[in-house]
């Protein structure tokens, strides 16, 4: 039986990502960690939760030595936007807290991690339809830059200490759970709630802005798939391209206004319109297909009616 440590538990994927694998593992044998409890929730009901900075090794390490783990799945770090903000933060974080997880694990006989990536990666050097598996890696934020150092980091301890370290280049998530918390491509998710709530809103990309997506749902099955590849099918480790769907911000907006038929969206861009102008529009995930069997579940209309259909009863009952 797995024992199973998530970092950044509460957020967005975090927050998905644990109850699917403790349906999975059972409820005591995945410790949900953050830097401090949701409010409430399945994450505190299904099973136990302890605080971590991922920035002290101490607490990481008693965590991982209390609960024997064996599997970490790294999820805690400073996203995009944020990161613009606070650039020393989101080094910290991001590149402190997998270097104390990478470390923790070579020590104590940890299995396996998962360290996820990003599009983020990519630059504007990069090749946009679609970015290529392997290419160029000059990212313009310092999220991307975190990102490319991890992926570096991951590969150099599978080499050097034969840690089974594993990720995927996430595109942007979409999630009918859970709000996001400080990307470049929050926007496709804060426009289903107020389509719902409000009938109107202010995008803050252009409408042809085109970003490679991904239901939240096909993301955990993505994850989980990896997690389960037998290593020696795997070419890669630590920089899958895993592809979801792409769209752009008008044909978004078109698709919610078959289901709402009153919305109206308009665009300002702010400073994020930089940052998604140097990342692709789509990515070739032919590696992750044939190394793992990937394949998406969900289109634009699918994953559009689906996520309308969750939100619609949850935000009518807030009102």
């Amino acid at each position: 039986m797995q024992r199973i440590l998530v970092t950044g538990a509460a957020g967005q994927i975090g927050s998905e990502l644990t109850p699917a694998l403790r349906e999975r593992h059972g409820s005591t044998s995945v410790i949900a960690s953050d830097l401090r409890a949701p409010a409430a929730g399945s994450l505190l009901s299904s099973g136990p939760f302890e605080t971590l900075d991922v920035r002290d090794r101490s607490r990481l390490q008693a965590l991982v030595n209390e609960h024997r783990i064996d599997t970490i799945y790294h999820l805690a770090a400073i996203l995009s936007a944020t990161g613009e903000a606070n650039p020393q933060l989101a080094w910290d974080v991001n590149i402190a807290g997998l270097v104390n997880v990478l470390e923790i694990a070579r020590s104590s006989g940890v299995r396996r991690v998962f360290c996820p990536s990003s599009i983020a990666v990519f630059g504007p050097e990069t090749p946009r339809d679609p970015a290529p598996q392997l290419t160029v890696l000059r990212p313009s934020t310092i999220y991307g830059l975190t990102k490319v150092t991890g992926e570096l980091l991951g590969d150099y301890y599978v080499q050097r200490y034969g840690l089974d370290v594993r990720g995927l280049r996430y595109p942007g998530i979409i999630s009918s759970e859970t709000l996001p918390g400080g990307g470049t491509t929050d926007y496709a998710v804060d426009i289903f709630y107020q389509a719902i709530l409000t009938g109107r809103y202010t995008c803050f990309v252009r409408p042809n802005t085109v970003l490679p997506m991904m239901y939240m749902p096909d993301c955990i099955r993505a994850t989980l798939a990896l997690m389960d590849a037998d290593a020696s099918r795997l070419t890669r480790h630590c920089d899958y391209n895993v592809a979801g769907l792409s769209f752009s911000a008008a044909q978004l907006a078109e698709e919610i206004g078959k289901h709402i038929r009153e919305f109206v969206c308009a665009y300002e861009p702010d400073f994020r319109q930089a940052i998604a102008d140097s990342w692709p529009q789509s990515l070739d995930d032919g590696r992750a297909r044939t190394d793992w069997d990937w394949r998406p579940s969900f289109d634009l209309s699918s994953m559009t009616a689906d996520m309308i259909r969750r939100l619609q009863p949850r935000l009518a009952a807030q009102a």
